[in-house]
């Protein structure tokens, strides 16, 4: 009886790893045939049936995609728009998690519930009103336009609120004995011991700013405002529109920062996900 159970446990553990390689090979597989495919010459991308590995790296693809205009702007507008949204995230979301956490006031439930009700209307959906109203205070090829409309983050403010409520009463408690004001909770307290959630939240930020392409192509018509995910999209305007190494090229450029910064961050990423309770 032992071993068959022992014989289960093995079973399962072989169809869990193997599930687990499948489940990261759909996941890696394109990343890793971007990249290659980037270092590529022309002639191998044409090659049938395709070459997975190229027989020699070729890195002025990268300098071609660069070259193709603008990048340079491009860039700086992502960076921009990117870190102001974060910045105005920083000072809105965590505030609002805090007050819909932590204090009492009249109609709070039904505040929160109006905030998560916002995640269920598509940008899409509301994007024609959006633009008009830009249009109609002088805000479209602006930075505003690329800014404003996320300056609060509805999931950010969920998340960061759920780990709020984690953080015990008591503590809160013997702060506000010892005269602390709410800010000085929050920045000293709250702040500290939710930084990996907030962390999390950041960089959800950035991806979805970093790689938006739908707003700032619906927002802007003049390159000196425009991201570089519209710019790598316009790669396919130009004259590298058969090379499929130029436009790989631009899309690592693209991918790049984020996986830097999720390097950096990735430890603070686990620790918001697995909550093993207050020391």
């Amino acid at each position: 009886m032992n071993k068959t159970s022992k014989g289960k446990k093995l079973i399962v553990s072989v169809i869990n790893v193997i599930g687990l390689c499948v489940v990261a090979a759909v996941f890696i597989l394109p990343f890793l045939w971007m990249v290659l495919t980037s270092v590529k010459t022309f002639a191998e991308t044409m090659t049938y049936p395709p070459v997975f590995l190229p027989g020699k790296i070729n890195l002025k693809n990268f300098a071609n995609a660069w070259g193709s205009g603008p990048f340079l702007r491009y860039f700086l507008n992502s960076c921009i728009v990117t870190f102001a949204v974060i910045a105005m995230q920083f000072l809105i979301t965590i505030p609002a998690a805090y007050a819909y956490a932590r204090c009492r006031f009249r109609g709070k439930n039904i505040m929160f519930g109006l905030t998560l009700s916002t995640l269920m209307i598509p940008t899409q959906l509301i994007f024609v009103p959006m633009f008009l109203v830009f249009s109609k205070m002088n805000l479209i090829n602006t930075y505003w336009s690329l800014i404003l409309p996320f300056c609060a983050s509805a999931f950010g403010i969920f998340m960061i609120r759920q780990r709020f409520m984690q953080i015990p009463e008591e503590i809160i408690e013997a702060a506000r004995l010892d005269d602390a004001s709410e800010l000085k909770i929050l920045t000293h307290i709250m702040v500290p011991m939710a930084r990996p959630t907030i962390t999390t939240m950041l960089l959800l930020t950035f991806i979805s700013r970093w790689n938006d392409y739908f707003w700032p192509m619906v927002m802007t018509t003049k390159d000196n405002v425009r991201t570089l995910a519209v710019g790598v999209t316009m790669l396919r305007e130009t004259e590298a529109a058969a090379s499929w190494n130029t436009l790989m090229a631009g899309n690592v450029i693209l991918v790049l920062p984020i996986l830097i910064i999720f390097i950096f961050t990735q430890k603070h990423i686990i620790q918001a996900f697995t909550y093993n309770g207050e020391k």
